[in-house]
């Protein structure tokens, strides 16, 4: 099911999320060039580009239309938000890579992109969350097994946390402390910049998670 497109606003919130995109991109190869752990799936799609020669917002981006057709076969509404999403933020990580260099030795300065990039990363997610235009793949997902189990929302975003990470990092992915780090951070940032940006997530995703 597709989320109707609100014309008379598009043109504005196209701008909008695509700084939340842009934003989303940077703070990925933050944790990717900090080299101390990254998210749950870029441990797994940069595992994926190591072992297959495309860059890894080609890999971001095939991995968001994989995930895409999952949700879609589990009958889980999206937008054209979805779509931008799952384009953009592997072209803006390719971007981010020509000028943010990896950091190793320096752990102060590793400490402070891993940090900086949950903070930028929670910014970005209330930005394009706000836009309101459909839930990121991944996002959908979750919401889509959740709602075809009738398990909680928490353990459906959990297990598949811990699968697409295990998964990476048998393949040789980047998981390390900076994953737990960000795993237990990146909640409460988004929770935080929520609030500063006033933000009211989608009434459906709000229920979902009450039910959960």
């Amino acid at each position: 099911m597709l989320i109707k497109i609100r014309w008379e606003t598009f043109l504005p919130d196209m701008l909008r999320i695509q700084v939340g995109f842009a934003l989303f991109g940077v703070s990925i190869i933050m944790m990717v060039q900090g080299n101390l752990g990254t998210s749950a799936w870029s441990v797994l799609e940069v595992a994926i580009a190591k072992i297959i020669p495309i860059s890894l917002g080609t890999v971001t981006i095939l991995m968001g239309f994989l995930v895409l057709c999952i949700s879609l076969i589990l009958r889980e509404r999206v937008g054209w938000g979805t779509l931008a999403n799952i384009i953009s933020i592997g072209v803006w990580e390719d971007l981010s890579l020509r000028f943010i260099p990896s950091i190793t030795n320096n752990l102060p300065l590793q400490i402070a992109m891993l940090l900086g990039a949950v903070a930028l990363m929670g910014l970005a997610s209330a930005i394009y969350i706000g836009v309101d235009a459909g839930a990121g793949p991944r996002d959908s997902l979750m919401l889509a097994i959740k709602r075809k189990t009738g398990i909680g929302i928490g353990l459906a975003r959990a297990i598949i946390e811990v699968s697409v990470v295990l998964l990476g990092w048998w393949l040789g992915g980047p998981a390390g402390v900076g994953t737990f780090v960000f795993a237990l951070l990146i909640g409460p940032a988004v929770q935080w910049w929520f609030k500063v940006l006033k933000v009211q997530p989608h009434r459906e995703l709000e229920s979902e998670i009450e039910d959960g």
